[in-house]
């Protein structure tokens, strides 16, 4: 007989519920488990940590966030039950034919989590996942050779490998201030549906959430941009750091 918490491993939040979407949920980016193990579901997280719905609003109710971390206690404790967990529940008839948000919030934050997710999409061929990632370079050795047929994904802006997506080639994602400035970079809105993120026209913009403090923080700027200018002065002081540690540099230090 399965638990309660494997029986309910997959669920609707309020937005997706009005699409038919189910969702899988971790908690977002860092922070600590009941047992006081310090995780981090976004290794690959930039500038959105500063400005993500996931950490504002209902996902910061005690009993929502106790859920997303019971999920990740299951999936670190014991992976492979977790696996044998959501196979079973993706094996109700509800799920034929039905889309799968793979994390709402957080993200793969590991090869072992990558790789059980995409062996749960193999044998559960008759359900559809889709997810947002940052995690570019793990999907570049583990996913773009030979995805499931049942797969869809997009990457998103405002991480660390931002440098190495190309609008040209790849599925991309950018949070833009609102509509207007989606509409005047010649993107596509994925506000009507969320699955337009990954089956709509492309690139695709998200328009910011209208949390006052969030919007205040992102001032205007598509997070891509943020993102750089976070990365150009990150470099500019390891350029200065290098500069002053070289040999044959003047020290400015009093003698």
């Amino acid at each position: 007989m399965r638990t309660e918490a494997e029986m309910t491993l997959l669920r609707q939040n309020r937005e997706l519920k009005k699409l038919g979407i189910w969702n899988w949920s971790l908690p977002a980016f860092a922070g600590k488990l009941p047992d006081g193990r310090n995780y981090n579901t976004c290794p690959s997280a930039g500038v959105c940590a500063q400005a993500c719905y996931a950490r504002n609003g209902t996902y910061l109710f005690p009993q929502v966030k106790a859920r997303h971390q019971k999920n990740l206690t299951l999936v670190l404790d014991d992976l492979p039950g977790w696996k044998s967990a959501m196979l079973e529940e993706l094996s109700r008839n509800k799920f034929d034919d039905a889309w799968v948000r793979i994390h709402d919030s957080g993200d793969f934050f590991s090869r072992s989590y990558l790789t059980a997710w995409l062996e749960v999409m193999h044998e559960r061929p008759r359900t559809r996942f889709y997810a947002y990632t940052k995690e570019v370079a793990m999907f570049r050795k583990l996913v773009e050779p030979s995805p499931p047929r049942n797969f869809w994904w997009v990457y998103s802006y405002g991480g660390t490998q931002d440098h190495s997506l190309d609008p040209d080639v790849d599925r991309v994602a950018d949070v833009f201030a609102d509509e207007a400035a989606i509409d005047e970079a010649g993107w596509h809105s994925q506000s009507e549906s969320d699955l337009r993120a990954v089956i709509g026209p492309a690139p695709v913009g998200i328009p910011a959430n209208n949390i006052t403090h969030f919007k205040a923080r992102q001032a205007g700027r598509r997070w891509s941009d943020w993102q750089a200018s976070v990365d150009a002065a990150r470099a500019q002081r390891r350029a200065r750091a290098r500069d002053t540690t070289s040999p044959g540099t003047t020290s400015t230090q009093p003698r």
